[in-house]
């Protein structure tokens, strides 16, 4: 059937750091009146929880972070935690969620892939998180890596190397925000739910 009310569908947006998933999420959570639900907060909060210190949007950048990487390639517990608990939350509809796992782990949800190269990731990092080009490509290069040596660890070898688990798949740097929030709505309101 057609998709008659928002109400039918979750929908999560994966790809690399910088990549421009939080962007479209917020977006596309005020156009569509979803609740957003993002996979890296919930680790923040895991982290919190560690005794970590959480402090500005860039953690992920800061030497604390990087520590707290460390001990999440020993203790799997923490990315288990995080899936399982968006996994349920995508059962409930209405929601948007941003994962770099969850399209590998569940086929409810609509999920779209964002695409970018290293050195655009780059400079909108650098905008962003006001650090040079040199520097957040260098974080962009070892979060990328330090990210598929996780999950693959977690969930197997084979992990992440294929983007056929996506309903579609869009490179940021050919679309403008505007452009890419419109197709992702019109998707969203044609889809067919099975």
């Amino acid at each position: 059937m057609i998709l008659k009310n928002k109400q039918d569908i979750s929908v999560v947006i994966s790809g690399s750091a910088a990549v421009g998933k939080t962007t479209l999420a917020h977006a596309l959570a005020k156009e569509f009146g979803f609740k957003l639900y993002n996979g890296g907060d919930i680790l923040k909060e895991i982290a919190r929880q560690q005794g970590y210190s959480i402090t500005g949007n860039d953690w992920w950048e800061s030497n604390e972070a990087i520590g707290f990487m460390k001990e999440r390639k020993k203790n799997s517990t923490y990315d288990r935690q995080v899936d399982e608990k968006l996994i349920n939350i995508s059962k409930k509809g209405n929601v948007i969620i941003t994962s770099h796992t969850l399209p590998w782990l569940t086929a409810e949800p609509i999920t779209f892939w964002l695409s970018a190269s290293p050195q655009e990731r780059s400079e909108r990092m650098s905008k962003r998180d006001k650090i040079s080009i040199k520097e957040a490509l260098r974080i962009v290069r070892m979060r990328d890596r330090e990210n598929k040596k996780i999950y693959k660890k977690i969930y197997g070898s084979k992990f992440g190397d294929s983007l056929e688990v996506f309903d579609f798949m869009l490179n940021t740097e050919l679309l403008s925000l505007d452009s890419l929030v419109y197709l992702c709505r019109e998707i969203m309101k044609k889809m067919k739910i099975q």
